[in-house]
C-alpha cells in the first residue's frame, strides 16, 4: 500500500511541476513514505532522517518531508526535531504543492487531517515498478475493525470504498500499457463495499469486473480478514482462471483467548472453517498469514495453540513477529505488555522454525506438477534463468531460452527450496 501511495504522491508533485531523480545528492526535495506498523519500522526511518539532515548541511535549500502514517502518528514531534520541513498525512497527499510552496527554514508545514472520503480516485498514479508486468490499484483507505494492538484506524482513518468505475478504468489503463498483473489494495479487501444511486458493488462483484477486462489480465488482491471473506469471494475466485489462486488470510494467533482480546472478531474454529472452504472450492489455493508472538498475556497454551493451528493449515509462507507495543492503540491504553522478551523471541524462534519445514513441505508438494507461470525478469541469483510466480504465488526460476518478460509459459516443477520452485 506505500508502494501505491508514492505512486500517487508522484502523481500530484509531477502535475505541479516536480520531476524524480534516482540520485538523492541531486534532489530538492527528499520524502520518505513511511509506516508505523511495527516499532523497527519506525526506527529506521529516524536514521533516514538523520541522514537526510546531514545532506542538507551540504545543499541549503534542501526540503525535507515524512509522509504517511508516522507523518500522521508523531505529528508535531517530527517538526520538534528541526530536522523535517514538511509533515504530511495518508489523506493530505494533495496539499503537498500547496505546502512545498509555503516552507521556510523557519517555517515547517503540516497537515495530518484525516479524511473521511479521500480515495484519490482521480489520480492516475505514476508507476513505479521496474518490471512493468505487476501495477498496484488501491480500491479503498482506512479500516473501521479496530484490533486491539494496530495503529492502522488512528493513522490512515476510516474505512471508505473507491468508486468501482474509476477501480476498473485504471485497470484498463494499465492493461493497455502493457502491465500483465493487477494487484487489488485494501487493508480489508474483503468488506469493499461501493453503492451509488443504481447499483451496489461487493468485492466479489468488483474482482468479476476487473478480470473481465482481459483474459490475459492476472488479478490478485491483498489483505483479506478472516471475519469477512464471503463464500461468494471464494467461488468467484475459482471461476476466473485469470483470478490468480493465492489468498493472504492473517490469523496472528491460534488461540481463541488471545483473538478475543486482540478484537480479531473470529475466533480459532471460524479460521479454520474458512481454510476448509478455500481447500474445498480451491484445492490449489496458495496461502499466507501473519502471526504475532507474544501478545499481552499469553501463556505457553495460547502459543501452543497458534503453533498447533499452523501446523494444522500448512500455510505456504507466513510473516511472522515478535509483539511490538504501538503507542495509542487499545492495547497500549488498556493492557499489559507482559510477555518478557526473551519468552517473544524464544517463542517467535519456534514459529518460524514451524514455517520453515511447512514451507519446505507446501513447496515439495508441487514437484512433478505444470505450472502457468507469467515471467517477470532474470533471476537474480542467475541471469541465465528466468523467474515469474505461478497463480498460487510460488516463484519458479527456469531456463530464459525462448522466453521474454511479461509472458505466459508453462513450466513443470523438478526441485524446490522454501521458497522457490526449480522449474523446466
Amino acid at each position: 500500500m506505500n508502494v501505491n501511495d508514492t505512486e500517487v504522491i508522484f502523481s500530484i508533485l509531477e502535475r505541479a511541476g516536480y520531476s524524480r531523480t534516482e540520485k538523492m545528492e541531486e534532489a530538492d526535495l527528499v520524502i520518505a513514505n513511511t509506516c508505523s506498523i511495527r516499532d523497527n519500522a519506525e526506527q529506521r526511518i529516524w536514521g533516514r532522517i538523520e541522514v537526510f539532515h546531514q545532506l542538507r548541511a551540504s545543499r541549503p535549500g534542501l526540503i525535507v518531508g515524512i509522509v504517511g502514517c508516522m507523518a500522521e502518528r508523531l505529528k508535531d514531534k517530527l517538526l520538534d526535531t528541526h530536522k523535517v520541513d514538511l509533515v504530511v498525512g495518508p489523506d493530505a497527499y494533495r496539499s503537498l504543492p500547496r505546502l512545498l510552496e509555503a516552507v521556510r527554514p523557519d517555517a515547517p508545514q503540516i497537515d495530518v487531517l484525516l479524511s473521511r472520503d479521500e480515495t484519490y480516485a482521480d489520480i492516475t498514479p505514476v508507476r513505479t515498478d521496474r518490471n512493468g508486468i505487476s501495477a498496484f490499484i488501491s480500491i479503498m483507505r482506512g479500516c473501521n475493525n479496530v484490533c486491539s494492538y494496530c495503529v492502522v484506524p488512528y493513522t490512515r482513518g476510516a474505512e471508505r470504498s473507491r468508486d468501482a468505475h474509476s477501480i476498473v478504468r485504471e485497470a484498463c489503463d494499465v492493461y493497455q500499457k502493457g502491465y500483465k498483473e493487477v494487484t487489488l489494495l485494501g487493508q480489508n479487501v474483503d468488506s469493499y463495499l461501493w453503492k451509488s444511486e443504481i447499483e451496489t458493488v461487493t468485492f466479489a462483484n468488483l474482482l468479476e469486473r476487473v478480470a473481465a477486462i482481459a483474459p490475459d489480465l492476472r488479478v490478485r488482491f491483498a489483505t483479506s480478514h478472516p471475519k469477512d471473506i464471503s463464500d461468494e469471494v471464494i467461488y468467484t475466485m475459482a471461476a476466473h482462471p485469470n483470478i490468480c489462486k493465492h489468498i493472504h488470510l492473517p490469523v496472528q494467533s491460534g488461540s481463541s483467548r488471545m483473538l478475543a482480546l486482540m478484537r480479531r472478531k473470529y475466533d480459532r474454529e471460524w479460521y479454520l472453517e474458512r481454510v476448509a472452504k478455500i481447500r474445498e472450492v480451491m484445492p490449489d489455493c496458495g496461502l499466507t498469514t501473519d502471526v504475532i508472538a507474544g501478545f499481552c498475556t499469553e501463556t505457553e497454551q495460547d502459543h501452543a495453540d497458534t503453533v498447533s493451528l499452523m501446523d494444522q493449515v500448512g500455510f505456504d509462507w507466513a510473516f511472522m513477529f515478535a509483539y511490538s507495543d504501538r503507542p495509542g492503540t487499545l492495547a497500549n491504553r488498556t493492557m499489559q505488555d507482559d510477555v518478557p522478551a526473551n519468552v517473544k523471541n524464544r517463542r517467535l524462534s519456534e514459529i518460524i522454525d514451524l514455517q520453515n519445514r511447512k514451507s519446505l513441505e507446501r513447496y515439495r508438494a508441487q514437484i512433478g506438477k505444470e505450472l502457468e507461470v507469467l515471467v517477470e525478469g532474470p533471476s537474480k541469483r542467475d541471469p541465465g534463468m528466468l523467474c515469474g510466480r505461478a497463480s498460487n504465488n510460488m516463484m519458479c526460476v527456469f531456463p530464459a531460452a525462448g522466453r521474454s518478460k511479461g509472458s505466459y509459459t508453462t513450466v513443470k516443477v523438478v526441485d524446490c527450496t522454501s521458497a522457490t520452485l526449480i522449474c523446466e
